[in-house]
């Protein structure tokens, strides 16, 4: 006997969206429901589990402790809710293959995922693409079947290859020799970030941040066009970059890898994907 009452998915589905929006008003337009009911069942939602999901302003929605803690665990139950339709459908008999990517491998991986989905009608492929932090997180909420990510060499994936990283300046327009030196970085959690800003402190340099974004295409463009120094990948470098090295007394960053990271009990076609990938992508 269950201990504990059912979720209700429609109050899910709704708290979901308002949270994924911050606003009551988007969130009913999301999931075609007018913004009266929405509240209602986020309020029937918080009232069947005795606590507060959602701090309400007349400026802003923003999530309690609770609320974050239910968050992950919602967007689970709603996918899971979906696989079950669809593992049941005769659209989708073949299973579900949920994938993440970095961003930088997205379009290259594109004709390989692609021709995978025309060769497996009747399977559901589900591809995100984001920061390797967003990445990691899907994977620990078992939202990711197979996860393609790079990461500082330690915990082992099922495949990997080294990953080598290049200190990126302008070369027309070069920024190391300013003072402070302006940064081209990820946001905070985000990859090389912390290497970039510990061997500059460990140079005994001031620095600041000068351009931040999500997006490494964006990082490849500011750096490249003067904006800051950056710490990318090798495949990164541009014509418009200058390489900074020992000379400026930079040291080499060598212990991060492209891996790739599939799950246990992985069905057939998952497997087989799994495979593609590290062929395609040069791990062993």
């Amino acid at each position: 006997m269950n201990r504990y009452p059912m979720f209700n998915a429609q109050q899910l589905v709704s708290f979901v969206a308002v949270c994924e929006t911050a606003s009551f008003t988007r969130a009913a337009e999301r999931v075609c429901l007018s913004q009266s009911t929405v509240s209602q069942q986020v309020r029937r939602l918080e009232a069947s589990l005795g606590k507060a999901l959602l701090l309400r302003s007349s400026h802003e929605v923003r999530l309690t402790e609770e609320g974050e803690k239910l968050l992950g665990y919602a967007r689970r139950i709603i996918a899971l809710n979906g696989e079950a339709h669809d593992i049941l459908s005769e659209q989708w008999r073949d299973g579900v293959v949920r994938l993440g990517v970095p961003e930088d491998y997205a379009a290259p991986t594109t004709p390989l995922l692609a021709e995978f989905s025309r060769q497996h009608p009747h399977l559901r492929l589900d591809i995100i693409s984001g920061m390797n932090v967003e990445l990691r997180r899907a994977w620990q909420r078992e939202e990711l079947d197979i996860m393609l990510i790079k990461q500082p060499r330690g915990e082992k994936p099922l495949a990997a290859r080294p990953e080598p990283l290049l200190w990126l300046d302008s070369l027309q327009r070069p920024a190391f020799e300013l003072t402070p030196v302006p940064l081209v970085v990820f946001p905070q959690e985000g990859l090389y970030r912390e290497e970039l800003c510990q061997a500059l402190n460990e140079l005994g340099l001031s620095w600041r941040i000068s351009y931040c974004s999500a997006s490494l295409q964006a990082l490849i463009a500011a750096s490249a066009a003067g904006l800051g120094v950056t710490l990318l990948p090798a495949t990164c470098r541009q014509a418009q970059h200058r390489m900074l090295g020992a000379t400026e007394g930079l040291p080499t960053i060598d212990n991060f890898e492209l891996a790739l990271f599939c799950r246990e009990g992985a069905s057939p076609l998952q497997q087989a994907l799994a495979r593609a990938l590290i062929t395609f992508c040069g791990l062993s």
